[in-house]
């Protein structure tokens, strides 16, 4: 019991200690007109509130603090209007360290914000256009004096480390994130830039983070965003328990987590839950809308929409939201007129884009479902369906070498979806490489075929290469499959594999299940009369040999005729 109290008061004393570490990060980037406190902000407002004596000291105040207090005030005012310009106009000269990164970062914003105006002012959000930020080059050549001088705190490093990965200087920029981050361990926003950097699972394990709390929530965003769902949903999980159980920001990151690896059911009830505690949340509900469009759940979808509309009609994910209603009701102009302004209000939101690129893909326009594909893909590398999209645009082109290129960049991403596997198949199959394709297929079959349709694409072409034992095989495990699953799917073609195996049992002499084949082909319009015609030529040589009957559709078992004809080796074709 002393144990257990012992145990119950460290984790307290940890928690009181993160909540001050929280309380005081939120306090710097307020100060300095960081909008990533909203997260720190979600993240204490979990934890319990601090006693009056407990809450932590104000940072103290230097001599230079004192001077550029009047500027600083001024000059702060002014940027929480968005008039940046203005902002560093009366910063210029300041000596502070806070002043100099409100100075810089003024500047920083103000290029934005004009590169932003001129994109959205000249040109069509397909269009590639080369705007930038025009203050990048000069910001960078400040910086980096100040920066080989060793004059720079962590909030000015954090800036510099942006303008590197604007100017797409990627290895500098990841070294000084991390230099950022040793120096304010806190910073979220530091975390996030260098997540976005961050290309493989190896890359991750080389860098040299601090050992702080908060670098477990970020493991678990890269988890999330290198598609390790496991590990991600294990660390938001250890993270539950370690004291941020009533943590929104938690609960979206793992419905997100749930989302990827397509389990829509639980993803769903995580975002309702959400839905109850943050009502007035934007933030993933863009993510949510997906979720309910993939189930075609239109009421719901709808009054998501009318929500979203009431709270902010102007923000990205409401657009998006919008976007998504309007596609579910085969209104697909509309829906990309949605997107289009979402890419208006951001640029760089990699949904918007992903989206687009599948409206214009159902309005048959290849070349705009490229662009918008490709603009995905700058955004976020990682983006498997944009990967996915451009493979799918190329297939309807008819060029089967991109599509192959495409479908290898999505199947790395995700190397576990059915999806990416079949369609890599198809690919190979296309290019006359059926042993690539067989082992595509098989594989897809053994992850777990989302759609079903691997096993059916892998009989077929053992049935076009005269493999029939292998076919047949394949049609069984097919067959067992559809009629397992209970759901009658769209595509299923359990006639073709009835009708097939009922010949294959004809030809090798095993009437009884080449009867049942035929019999079941009866049930099918397309399959009825073969499979009448086969039950008379059954007839006719009914008396020359008598077999044990079996159920076929049982689980396959040592005793299945198949088995009895050619023992049937499918591993060779496993990758």
């Amino acid at each position: 019991h002393w144990e257990f109290a012992s145990l119950i008061s460290t984790v307290d004393r940890s928690l009181l200690r993160i909540k001050k570490q929280l309380i005081s990060v939120i306090s710097l980037c307020k100060e300095r007109g960081l909008l990533h406190s909203a997260k720190a902000s979600e993240l204490a407002f979990a934890l319990d509130p601090l006693p009056k004596d407990e809450l932590p000291p104000s940072p103290p105040f230097t001599e230079e603090d004192a001077h550029d207090l009047d500027a600083l005030t001024l000059a702060k005012s002014y940027f929480d209007l968005k008039e940046y310009d203005r902002a560093a106009y009366f910063l210029k000269g300041c000596c502070s360290q806070k002043a100099y990164f409100l100075y810089m970062y003024s500047r920083y914003l103000s290029g934005e914000k004009k590169k932003d105006d001129e994109t959205v002012d000249s040109l069509g959000p397909l269009e590639k256009g080369q705007v930038r930020n025009e203050a990048l080059r000069e910001l960078r050549v400040e910086l980096s004096k100040k920066h080989t001088a060793g004059e720079l705190d962590s909030f000015t490093l954090y800036l510099y480390g942006v303008v590197l990965r604007k100017l797409d200087l990627l290895k500098e920029a990841v070294d000084v994130f991390v230099e950022a981050i040793h120096a304010l361990p806190l910073h979220w926003g530091a975390w996030l830039e260098l997540s976005n950097l961050v290309t493989s699972i190896e890359m991750l394990k080389s860098l040299s983070l601090p050992d702080c709390w908060i670098k477990d929530f970020f493991k678990a965003h890269m988890y999330t965003e290198l598609q390790m769902i496991k590990e991600a949903l294990q660390k938001y999980e250890s993270l539950i328990k370690a004291g941020f159980s009533k943590s929104t920001y938690i609960i979206s990151q793992i419905a997100v987590a749930y989302h990827n690896i397509r389990d829509i059911d639980q993803a769903l009830a995580l975002f309702n839950e959400l839905r109850v505690q943050d009502p007035y949340r934007i933030d993933n509900m863009d993510t949510f809308s997906n979720l309910l469009y993939v189930k075609s759940m239109k009421p719901e979808l709808s009054y998501l929409a009318h929500n979203l509309v009431e709270i902010d009609k102007y923000r990205v994910e409401t657009c998006c939201v919008i976007g998504n209603y309007y596609s579910l009701r085969s209104q697909h102009e509309k829906a990309a007129l949605y997107f289009q302004r979402a890419l208006k209000l951001n640029p760089r939101c990699l949904g918007a884009w992903t989206l687009m690129g599948h409206e214009y893909m159902e309005m048959k326009n290849t070349s705009a479902a490229i662009q918008a594909y490709r603009h995905a893909i700058e955004v976020n590398k990682r983006d498997y369906r944009a990967w996915y999209g451009l493979g799918q645009t190329y297939e309807i082109l008819k060029m089967p070498f991109y599509c192959l290129y495409y479908y290898r960049k999505a199947h790395q991403l995700r190397p576990n979806d059915s999806r990416m596997l079949v369609a890599l198949g198809e690919s190979y199959e296309k290019l006359s490489q059926q042993v690539e394709a067989k082992k595509c297929y098989w594989r897809a079959y053994s992850v777990g075929d989302v759609e079903k349709m691997a096993l059916l694409k892998l009989a077929k072409l053992h049935e076009q290469l005269n493999e029939s034992d292998d076919a047949a095989q394949c049609y069984m495990l097919y067959s067992q499959d559809i009629f397992s699953c209970g759901e009658q799917l769209e595509h299923a073609e359990v006639s073709t594999a009835l009708r097939y195996l009922g010949q294959y049992y004809f030809k090798n002499k095993l009437y009884d299940e080449a009867s049942l084949c035929a019999q079941r082909c009866c049930d099918y319009n397309d399959a009825r009369e073969e499979g009448k015609a086969l039950l008379r030529q059954i007839s006719q040589v009914r008396d020359q040999i008598e077999t044990p009957s079996a159920d076929l559709f049982a689980p396959l078992s040592n005793n299945t005729p198949v088995r009895r004809v050619s023992p049937l080796n499918l591993i060779s074709f496993t990758p």
